[in-house]
């Protein structure tokens, strides 16, 4: 049993859960303000994803314990290189939360919006931060032999070595791709959670939005990306083509299936290398070479087996128990008709 494969591909599957079912999550966050012209339709795109965020998150845990476990140089080399943009996803994070759960604290349309306002550039800058750090492990760090992540000589100094990598063509590539994919992924999964209006619009965004993303998505592979990318991009359109005929399941799954590809395409672009040096190969970052000792492998097999499905089971039966959809607001609530009295017996 080759245990490093195994966890990378855990670690791997941990990830794609995460911005998978996050990717939606963001999406929806800074799309409710755009889609929801009113204060009730507004609502209606928070309360989608109100019973399940928290439960999402859990992935990213998952995806750093693996890592930090089974892969503890791929954890310290991306993680200490990367810091500050590391730190600033957990601020956007909580500022999310306190959004979203505060949100129905107080009946009031002002404090309705400056909690939508947070929540929507919260969700706006994590997609942007998140789809930039997915473009530097393409690009890589500027990795030593020594393991350790050197500082440029930027006016920041020794800032610079956490906020250099942030602002490579591939992190500016990389965040502007996960914005929109987090736009095509939240529309389509708004118009399969929301009745009237609101599903209306978020479906027209899908319509819209996806083919523009599935053309660049086809530059990059032409340009020498993945063949991944162009699977990706296959998988959008088949989301704008679901979403035009009003399939929003169908919608939904292929624009969920366009994020897992893409995933999958940016950690495995370099393998054995998980993580690249931009200064000499002798820094590379490498499966066999980062995974931890055999017994501490399956040390952590053993409580894989026992947690990871039990995790698995409890978010599909959460979604499972939250499946309805969310009326948007305009609908008019028809009033059942008065059961007629039942008739007395005579003396």
């Amino acid at each position: 049993m080759d245990l490093p494969v195994i966890w990378f591909g855990t670690a791997v599957l941990a990830w794609v859960l995460f911005f998978v079912l996050e990717g939606f999550d963001f999406g929806v966050g800074f799309l409710g303000p755009l889609l929801g012209r009113t204060d009730a339709e507004r609502g209606a795109a928070v309360r989608t994803v109100g019973p399940v965020w928290d439960g999402n998150e859990v992935w990213l845990v998952a995806a750093i314990g693996v890592m930090f476990a089974a892969f503890p140089d791929w954890y310290a080399a991306l993680l200490s290189g990367l810091y500050l943009p590391m730190v600033a996803v957990l601020l956007l994070l909580a500022v999310r939360g306190v959004a979203l759960e505060f949100r129905g604290k107080h009946d009031s349309a002002s404090w309705h919006a400056r909690c939508d306002a947070f929540l929507a550039s919260s969700s706006l800058l994590l997609a942007a931060t998140w789809g930039a750090v997915l473009g530097v492990l393409v690009e890589g760090l500027a990795l030593g032999a020594d393991g350790e992540v050197h500082a440029g000589s930027g006016a920041l100094g020794g800032l610079t070595r956490s906020l250099e990598p942030m602002v490579s063509p591939w992190a500016v590539l990389g965040g502007l791709a996960g914005v929109l994919l987090a736009a095509v992924h939240g529309a389509t999964f708004l118009s399969l959670r929301t009745t009237g209006v609101l599903r209306a619009r978020s479906r027209r965004l899908a319509v819209a939005s996806a083919p523009a993303l599935a053309t660049c998505a086809v530059a990059v592979f032409v340009a020498g990306g993945h063949p991944a990318v162009a699977a990706a991009a296959v998988l959008l359109a088949v989301a704008a083509l679901a979403a035009w005929r009003r399939a929003e399941a169908v919608a939904f799954a292929a624009s969920s299936a366009a994020v897992a590809v893409a995933v999958v395409a940016v950690f495995t672009a370099h393998l054995p290398v998980l993580l690249p040096s931009t200064l000499a190969a002798a820094g590379d970052v490498t499966l066999r070479g980062a995974a931890a000792s055999e017994g501490a492998l399956e040390l952590i097999s053993v409580v894989g087996v026992v947690v990871l499905p039990g995790v698995v089971a409890y978010q599909l039966w959460s979604y499972w128990v939250f499946r309805r959809r969310v009326a948007s607001g305009h609908e008019p609530v028809r009033a059942r008709a008065p059961r007629p009295a039942p008739a007395r017996a005579g003396r």
